[in-house]
């Protein structure tokens, strides 16, 4: 009878005190970042501008789901390498459907309390990034800018030079 009592106050107890979403989802996502080319510099920033993470391609980044309490996170993932033009790509989180089993299991405590307090009540919309990356239009042989004199104008060039002043 003991024991009974003991599994029953237990199986109460999670009930009450945990939510849906804490218990079937998580709080933290691992997002894959990849991009062409590789080794590019990439730079995570959640949505109060903080940066999270600094590296380089591939990668892989822990996100947390929440960024306070009934708040979602967001993040930004700047893609950066000499030679090609900055690229910034939004990470969004959304709601979780396991969410809603509060309604049935977790109750209000979980629905208003622990899924909201913990963040588990959203998910990661975006589970990988595979961006690539557009040549600078500087120089996109050298990645840099040249400034020729007159004379060293290839002379293919110079039929396209248009004088502006004598």
């Amino acid at each position: 009878m003991k024991l009974k009592i003991t599994t029953l106050s237990l199986m109460v107890a999670v009930v009450l005190f945990t939510g849906c979403a804490s218990i079937v989802s998580k709080n933290t996502y691992p997002l894959i970042i990849r991009s062409t080319p590789t080794e590019a510099t990439i730079s995570v920033t959640d949505i109060k501008g903080k940066e999270v993470y600094v590296g380089t391609t591939p990668a892989t980044v822990s996100l947390k789901s929440g960024a306070g309490y009934f708040r979602k996170a967001g993040y930004s993932v700047k893609f950066s390498m000499d030679g090609y033009d900055d690229k910034v790509v939004p990470v969004h989180f959304g709601l979780d459907g396991w969410y809603f089993g509060n309604l049935v299991f977790g109750g209000l405590i979980g629905l208003l309390i622990i899924d909201p307090a913990t963040g588990s009540m959203y998910k990661l919309k975006t589970e990988f990034l595979n961006e690539s990356l557009k040549q600078s239009s500087a120089d996109s042989r050298s990645g840099k800018l040249r400034i020729y004199s007159k004379n060293e104008i290839p002379s293919d060039w110079q039929e396209h030079l248009i004088l502006l002043s004598e």
